[in-house]
């Protein structure tokens, strides 16, 4: 998973950044120049840590995530269209954090004058809009002038034609293109295009300390979530004891990593799944409403191409019973063929014939 942390200068985002990543980069910047800082994070998950008390295995691997720090997106950056070194940044992204101020500082000016969460929300969320209704309206302007001069196949012509046009008719109704269902053809056809609504989000107001977030019913069409930021990233260079006092007094129950790395798994789609053994004990990250071929190939191309079966106990399962054996004694050990759907914690073994 790779998610890009996006927003208006002085919104915190690396704040939040720090916070998720347990980082230390510099939280200023120039205005208007792009920045990247990348991190690969552990996902935090308690399953991974039982079953390799359970199995003592050489190797312990938890799933990951990449979190990317994207500076350089203001307001106004969109008005011909976001490109270069910004726009190949952000098409690299699987999904989007927005993050948007809800402190208060005189000591960090905001950049519109004042701090107002869903206004800078809507704003940024127009610039994507935006951005992509340009990229959508260039193209079926190429597209009509090919038809004009000929020479290109009519037939694709009129296919791409038809599917931009309906871009164009949902990003000027003020629609994202998340909005919309794409056929597997269509997707593959977008896939080039760098078009940012299309690209699962989640909102991150930033608050300060004893501050209330802002109502967002009906105000957005994706997830968002609340947090304070600063004081998360200052929890995440703590010791885990002192780390843990700290939470107890401001009664935080979870930090924003695993709050976050949750959110990313609902907002992607994903789910997990596990190979265990004595030599390894490792989590794996498969689209949700896999088959076990498909979820396969997540290990090893080879074993998707030589699927046979899968051999499949359920987590909750086997932690109550103790052990494989007593697992496949009791019936909960099965085997699963090629169409099987994973479901989050599935234990598997994949038998293939390669």
């Amino acid at each position: 998973m790779k998610l890009g942390i996006i927003g208006l200068p002085q919104s915190g985002k690396t704040t939040i950044y720090n916070a998720l990543t347990r980082g230390n980069t510099p939280t200023t910047a120039s205005a208007g120049r792009i920045e990247v800082h990348t991190a690969v994070v552990d996902v935090p998950d308690p399953r991974v840590t039982k079953l390799s008390g359970m199995f003592n295995p050489r190797k312990t691997i938890y799933t990951k995530v990449t979190y990317a720090d994207i500076a350089g997106l203001e307001a106004g950056s969109a008005k011909s269209g976001i490109t270069g070194q910004l726009l190949n940044q952000l098409n690299q992204m699987e999904g989007l954090i927005l993050v948007v101020r809800g402190f208060t500082d005189d000591n960090v000016m905001h950049p519109n004058g004042s701090i107002d969460p869903m206004r800078d929300a809507e704003n940024m969320l127009t610039e994507l809009l935006l951005n992509d209704l340009i990229a959508v309206e260039r193209k079926l302007e190429k597209l009509i002038d090919e038809r004009k001069k000929g020479g290109t196949d009519k037939t694709i012509n009129a296919r791409q034609t038809e599917l931009f046009e309906k871009l164009q008719k949902t990003l000027s109704d003020n629609k994202p293109l998340r909005s919309m269902e794409f056929t597997h053809d269509e997707q593959r056809e977008l896939a080039s295009y760098g078009l940012l609504t299309r690209k699962p989000i989640l909102t991150v107001f930033n608050m300060g300390e004893g501050q209330t977030a802002p109502d967002v019913e009906d105000k957005l069409d994706h997830p968002s979530v609340a947090l304070m930021g600063k004081l998360e990233m200052e929890i995440a260079q703590l010791s885990a004891e002192d780390a843990a006092v700290f939470m107890e007094e401001y009664g935080i129950k979870e930090l924003s990593l695993s709050r976050m790395i949750n959110l990313s798994y609902d907002l992607l789609q994903v789910q997990t799944f596990f190979t265990v053994g004595e030599d390894e004990v490792r989590a794996w990250t498969t689209r949700r409403g896999a088959t076990a071929q498909e979820s396969a190939a997540e290990i090893h191309t080879d074993l998707q191409r030589g699927f046979v079966r899968a051999e499949v106990v359920a987590y909750e399962d086997l932690i109550s019973l103790g052990s494989m054996n007593e697992a496949k004694a009791k019936g909960k050990l099965r085997l699963e063929g090629k169409e099987y759907p994973v479901k989050d914690g599935d234990i598997m073994h994949i038998r293939s014939s390669l």
